[in-house]
């Protein structure tokens, strides 16, 4: 973090990075889910079933998949992020208190 930034101005930085975290996780998140769902929908999909019907269960299955995963992961990064920028801010204070004595 920079010293001549004001601290309101670090911690916009900091929740801007968290959002751009959050959501590329989301996205490998669905992704990855999206993978898995169709290989187990091939196995779990009757052999006669029409390829439509295949790949409308497949995609159903994978859309409520890639939402669960998409959320669970972007509140992990939320978490992590605020974290990390709750402590930031808590040194920085903590260093300017100590400036503002001497």
């Amino acid at each position: 973090m920079d010293d001549e930034k004001p601290i309101t101005e670090q911690a916009l930085d900091t929740i801007t990075t968290a959002v751009e975290a959050t959501s590329e996780a989301a996205v490998t998140a669905v992704k990855k889910v999206r993978k898995a769902a169709k290989k187990v929908a091939k196995k779990v999909a009757p052999k006669k079933a029409s390829k439509k019907k295949a790949k409308k269960a497949t995609k159903k299955a994978s859309k409520k998949a890639s939402k669960k995963a998409a959320k669970k992961s972007s509140k992990k990064a939320a978490k992590k992020t605020a974290k990390k920028a709750t402590k930031k801010s808590a040194k920085k204070a903590a260093k300017s208190k100590t400036k503002a004595k001497r």
